[in-house]
């Protein structure tokens, strides 16, 4: 009798842990089996293939590879802005490769912050606007709107440039704008594509200062990057190539 107690407490005490664990271990995103592919022509090109991933909340995750190897498209897949051909994927537990755009554009909307190569700020608008664009289609008033976009503008030292049209910013300063925009909704999870590429070295040390300023924010980051620096932040760090994951790195073992 005595023995049947002590196992089933010992299996109770088991179930316990591994609910702590599944508790403890929260994972954000998890992509199952993704494929994505894209008809060129007659041919069918695999751009992703069969991935499987889990992120943490919080985890600051690099993914680097070659030219062409599909970066890109895993980070336009994770953040919604692209579905798989096959597989699924999932943010904060919804199946978000299975929703409709218009859901998707409000999941989106909510959750992630993208942080584009070449920027995508709306040309026909100043910094600021650009800024508030986001915010405003969340409903906010104008005059929040305004005030959160400044705030963000100072914090990304552009606060008397916040009236400049894109053309009339450097290179760099675009992408701090396109940093801004991307925290404008205050999302959990921030994208970001070669966000150091073709800027020059100033620029750059303080683009990777602004991430580890993001990072102390507690908030999910997932970059495609070779920055050392950037690298650096990474508490994880996963190799591409052709579509695959090659390696992995968790930089707590280094």
């Amino acid at each position: 009798m005595s023995d049947s107690i002590d196992k089933e407490k010992t299996q109770g005490e088991t179930e316990n842990e591994r609910s702590t664990a599944r508790i403890d271990t929260k994972i954000l995103i998890k992509l199952q089996n993704v494929v994505k592919d894209f008809e060129i022509g007659e041919f069918i090109v695999r751009a992703i293939d069969n991935i499987n991933l889990e992120i943490q909340e919080g985890e600051f995750l690099v993914i680097k590879g070659p030219s062409g190897a599909g970066k890109t498209t895993l980070l336009n897949l994770i953040g919604g802005l692209d579905t798989p051909t096959k597989g699924d994927i999932y943010s904060f537990g919804v199946l978000i490769s299975d929703m409709n755009q218009e859901s998707l554009t409000i999941f989106r909307l909510m959750n992630s912050g993208f942080v584009f190569q070449n920027y995508n700020l709306i040309s026909t608008l100043t910094a600021e606007e650009n800024v508030m664009f986001p915010i405003s289609l969340v409903g906010e008033s104008l005059s929040e709107q305004r005030s959160i976009a400044i705030s963000l503008l100072k914090k990304v030292g552009l606060a008397e440039r916040r009236e400049h049209l894109p053309f009339q910013l450097s290179a760099g300063e675009q992408q701090r704008v396109a940093i801004a925009r991307a925290l404008a909704n205050n999302p959990p999870i921030i994208l970001a594509d070669e966000p150091t590429a073709n800027l020059d070295k100033t620029t750059s040390a303080f683009i990777r200062d602004l991430f580890d300023e993001i990072k102390e924010m507690g908030k999910t980051i997932i970059i495609a990057t070779h920055d050392k620096y950037l690298l650096e932040l990474a508490d994880r760090i996963i190799d591409f190539q052709d579509g695959k994951i090659t390696n992995e790195t968790h930089q707590s073992e280094n």
